[in-house]
């Protein structure tokens, strides 16, 4: 093998090539590699922020959703604590209005009997006036017919 012109000149322009390519080429191309490497990097630090926020927020919602059930069941048994009050107490109220009605329909009755009672002695003491005034066969001035009525209603 002979090492001639040609060659030297071919690695002449090899070694321009090599130091062309280092100084003009190779920095940018680099520096592309760099920001893309940098890129891949950040996507995958953002993606394993999402998956981590994501885990929060499933364990804030669950967190939420016990919360929310806990609340629920406190206003329920409210609710139904109330709603028992509520029914005891319009038993309560029931009982005292029927007790009332109870009280007013007996003072009706004592009163329906006081005056069904006076009509009977009235009724009593008419007959008992006109029985007497057969028998005497005589009638009465008013005011003694008043006067014995009153008598005998006293009597009875």
């Amino acid at each position: 093998m002979d090492i001639n012109a040609t060659l030297i000149g071919q690695m002449i322009t090899f070694a321009i090539f090599i130091v062309f390519t280092m100084k003009f080429v190779w920095p940018p191309l680099m520096k592309v590699l760099e920001e893309r490497r940098k890129k891949i990097a950040d996507g995958l630090a953002a993606a394993e922020r999402g998956q981590h926020d994501l885990e929060v927020a499933h364990f804030k919602a669950k967190e939420i959703i016990r919360e929310a059930k806990a609340q629920a069941s406190v206003i329920i048994e409210q609710a139904n604590q109330r709603a028992h009050h509520m029914e005891e107490q319009a038993k309560l109220d029931a009982l005292h209005a029927a007790e009332r009605i109870k009280q007013t329909a007996k003072l009706e009755i004592e009163h329906e009997k006081m005056k069904v009672l006076d009509t009977v002695r009235q009724q009593v003491a008419d007959v008992a006036v006109r029985g007497a005034e057969k028998l005497l066969k005589r009638n009465i001035d008013k005011a003694a017919n008043e006067e014995l009525l009153k008598s005998l209603a006293s009597e009875i």
